[in-house]
């Protein structure tokens, strides 16, 4: 895949919540995942099994209950950005957040290779 539609593909799978069915499609299995903040595990995460884990770990744990998704902004011919803005609450405490994340997503041999957050 180009750039241009696995960026395309990442965003719309995003907006259509179908961000862990694109993980295997759009993803290198030795990936990696860089987080802006350690949360406890550690930044990164290894491997699409570990990124897997990630949305595992969301899905059980979050209900987003806004979620808005930019346009994908390439940059060059192996990097791309997208802005999120998200509101969730925490399932087990009912606690609401907001969180905005720039991610840099990094594209080699046509899958996402590396992926970082900044928020």
């Amino acid at each position: 895949m180009e750039l241009k539609e696995i960026a395309d593909a990442l965003v719309k799978g995003c907006r259509e919540g179908h961000e862990v069915a694109n993980l295997d499609r759009l993803y290198a299995q030795d990936a990696v995942s860089v987080e802006g903040m350690d949360h406890g595990n550690g930044r990164e995460t290894q491997g699409l099994e570990g990124i897997k884990g990630k949305h595992a770990w969301w899905d059980s744990a979050m209900e987003v209950t806004r979620q808005n998704v930019s346009d994908p902004m390439l940059h060059g011919d192996d990097r791309f950005a997208v802005l999120f803005d998200v509101a969730a609450r925490e399932k087990e405490s009912g606690t609401e957040m907001e969180m905005k994340e720039v991610a840099i997503y990094h594209v080699a041999n046509g899958k996402i290779v590396r992926e970082e957050f900044f928020g």
